[in-house]
């Protein structure tokens, strides 16, 4: 007897790509698994890497060379109400990204209080860098969000403006607006394309 056709494919030929959709399937959902296994001990790993005065070390380090090439971070350190630097944040993403680093709350120059900067994503992407950024809270508002905030998300709350080389030109004292003003850097200066959208910041405790 003549074997009947689907669509112009036999039984067969129609489990065969059934059977190998799922299969795909399968190694993609083991290759995102991994991948997320992977970044979560990354930043596992981070999070309890850094001690209280290795966090402090850095962040003098890092407002030091942004106020050096930034005379108006150094302006805005003078008029916020509390600077929060993250000196150190290492992205890295295999098909799932993710983003993470420890950093300082200072107020007239102390350290009041150690946080944690963390965001995560989906999409084709790999590779690793690293950068930082400091936010200048610049109301007691600001402030009072981030200290009795549960985790605060980052474009939720306060308003925030992200600093780079045209804006830094025209903030001047008489220019200030917004509760939050952020530089993102590296090595070679003010960055271009990192976003902070989405990232959280939370409160964590270090000896």
């Amino acid at each position: 007897m003549e074997q009947k056709h689907i669509s112009g494919k036999s039984r067969e030929d129609v489990k065969n790509i059934f059977k190998k959709e799922n299969e795909m399937k399968h190694a993609k959902l083991i290759t995102f698994v991994l991948a997320s296994l992977f970044l979560l001990t990354l930043c596992s790993g981070a999070a309890h890497a850094a001690s209280a005065a290795a966090i402090d070390a850095d962040a003098d380090a890092a407002l030091s060379k942004l106020y050096e090439s930034q005379p108006v971070a150094k302006m805005l350190s003078e008029k916020a109400a509390g600077v929060l630097v993250f000196p150190n944040i290492v992205k890295a993403g295999f098909l799932v990204g993710a983003q993470y680093g420890q950093g300082a709350l200072r107020k007239q120059g102390k350290t009041v209080g150690y946080y944690s900067s963390a965001a995560g994503s989906y999409g084709l992407q790999a590779g690793a860098q690293s950068f930082g950024y400091v936010l200048f809270l610049m109301t007691p508002s600001a402030v009072e969000y981030l200290d009795k905030s549960d985790g605060w998300e980052i474009g939720v709350g306060p308003s925030i403006v992200v600093v780079d080389a045209g804006i830094a030109k025209s903030l001047t004292t008489t220019t200030l607006k917004s509760d939050v003003y952020a530089f993102i850097f590296d090595q070679k200066g003010l960055m271009a394309g990192i976003g902070l959208q989405g990232s959280k910041i939370t409160r964590i405790e270090k000896e």
